[in-house]
């Protein structure tokens, strides 16, 4: 049986080093006990943002001023900007000065080398004979990892000096002549390792054959972090982040009123990532099932919390609702054609169509002569579907409106009344359902509303069929 664990912090977490280190690392182990882990940490908060685009806003940073080439020297001003950042998050770190010195350096010596390699490709590409569009995944894979590199480089040289036998794990394939695929190169270097006397601080970024970011953007550390714990065959893998997860989000329920989840099962992980609020990305947690592998999801900041365990075979004893989540600024489009009446390929033809825009589809359903698809896409996106389908469907009429979707989930919500009891939380709001979709699963309940309900949604739904409940059936 394994001994080891892999564990992943992340990047709010990491801001906080004391933290990571006295409530993830060092927490009641003595010198022995503190190995059999392996650590995969995440860039620091913000600083992903500034060397590809903010996740939200999408102010552009490094990679996106380079790939838009609208200055040749915006890109280099930002990444003289954020090399600056880091120093000054060094300078932060470090109150020994042989350290900081150390850490600079390392950090230095690759943002110059990443300016140098973006130079050199601006200037082969200025030819004519090489396009820079064929370049720009790999300049946008090579600017991620230098991020999760600044942050394990760091981490393992503070535990290095204060007793703790860290091992940088660099995995971001800087200055690597082979680019294997991302189990062999995984397998090879932990091969490497003693984990009964080594703890290895790795990067979140994989640099593989695959290329993690063409497939999983910038989900890639959560994909590095579950093939890690496959691929070793962890006894745990464990997740710390700066919130517990909970029964809704604290920040529209209130935190008085929210409940930390103690059991739920893949199924429920599954259901979650797909409106965004993720416990693990799916592909990610799809090798941890198949090894049967249980994930744990802990609060960097209440340590002595057990967190939320996540398995393969749970089941509440009780049939409960376990968590309300949702996502907002959603896009229903609709067609509506009454030529589809009896020609179920048509139906076919519109989620192919609109598949071939890549972006994610929440949900989808359908009538006789009307689809309607769920996308979590913006207004220009929305526009250019509806275009290509008018063009493809002449006679069918198109709409299209923002709404927000609440999701209602559970490991088995084999509830009696409870869309009754989600009908009446909802009507004493005075809160319209535009929608309402229930797995013959007994997982997830989904309800669409206007976009500005959202958190009242949230807020009635988990009133209703969390806080109301008696102890005995809640999480």
């Amino acid at each position: 049986m394994a001994l080891h664990t892999v564990e992943k912090i992340g990047g709010t977490s990491m801001n906080n080093y004391p933290a990571v280190r006295d409530n993830i690392i060092q927490i009641g182990r003595s010198h022995a006990q503190m190995y059999q882990r392996i650590f995969v940490v995440s860039a620091y908060g913000g600083m992903t943002n500034r060397l590809l685009e903010h996740k939200k806003s999408r102010e552009p940073g490094v990679y996106a001023l380079f790939a838009n080439n609208d200055s040749d020297w915006q890109w280099s001003e930002a990444l003289t900007d954020t090399a600056k950042a880091m120093r000054e998050f060094n300078a932060q770190l470090f109150d020994q000065p042989h350290l900081l010195k150390q850490a600079d350096q390392f950090i230095t010596e690759r943002m110059e080398g990443i300016r140098s390699c973006l130079l050199d490709l601006q200037r082969v590409c200025s030819y004519g004979h090489f396009q820079i569009n064929e370049h720009l995944a790999t300049v946008r894979e090579m600017l991620a990892g230098v991020g999760e590199a600044h942050s394990a480089f760091n981490v393992s040289l503070l535990l290095q000096s204060e007793g703790i036998n860290a091992r940088f794990v660099d995995l971001s394939g800087w200055r690597e002549k082979d680019n294997l695929p991302l189990d062999d190169k995984i397998v090879t270097i932990f091969s490497r390792y003693d984990l009964g006397t080594e703890m290895p601080i790795v990067t979140g970024y994989t640099q593989c054959a695959e290329g993690l970011m063409q497939t999983f953007d910038r989900g890639y550390s959560e994909i590095t972090f579950s093939k890690i714990a496959e691929l070793t065959e962890a006894r745990e893998a464990v997740i710390h982040k700066e919130y517990h997860l909970s029964t809704a989000d604290p920040m529209v329920v209130g935190e008085q009123n929210v409940k930390p989840i103690g059991r739920t099962n893949y199924d429920v992980a599954d259901q979650l990532s797909l409106i965004g609020m993720e416990a693990i990305h799916p592909k990610a947690a799809k090798g941890l099932r198949k090894k049967n592998i249980p994930l744990r999801v802990k609060n960097t900041f209440e340590p002595d919390h057990d967190g939320t365990l996540i398995t393969n075979d749970y089941r509440s004893k009780t049939p409960r609702v376990e968590i309300i989540a949702g996502i907002q600024h959603v896009y229903a489009l609709s067609v509506f054609d009454q030529d589809m009446v009896g020609e179920p390929q048509q139906f076919l033809e519109i989620q192919r169509l609109v598949q071939e825009f890549n972006l994610p589809l929440l949900a989808k359903e359908h009538n006789a002569n009307t689809v309607t698809l769920y996308l979590d896409t913006g207004l220009k996106v929305v526009e250019r579907i509806q275009a290509k389908l008018e063009r493809h469907f002449p006679n069918a009429e198109m709409t299209s409106r923002k709404i927000s979707m609440v999701s209602v989930l559970g490991s088995d919500m084999n509830v009696p009344g409870i869309l009754a009891s989600m009908s009446g939380a909802l009507a004493a709001k005075n809160i319209n359902v535009l929608a309402i979709y229930q797995s013959i699963r007994q997982v997830d309940i989904r309800v669409v509303v206007a976009e500005d309900h959202y958190e009242l949604t949230i807020a009635a739904l988990h009133k209703a069929l969390i806080e109301d409940q008696p102890l005995d059936s809640v999480a």
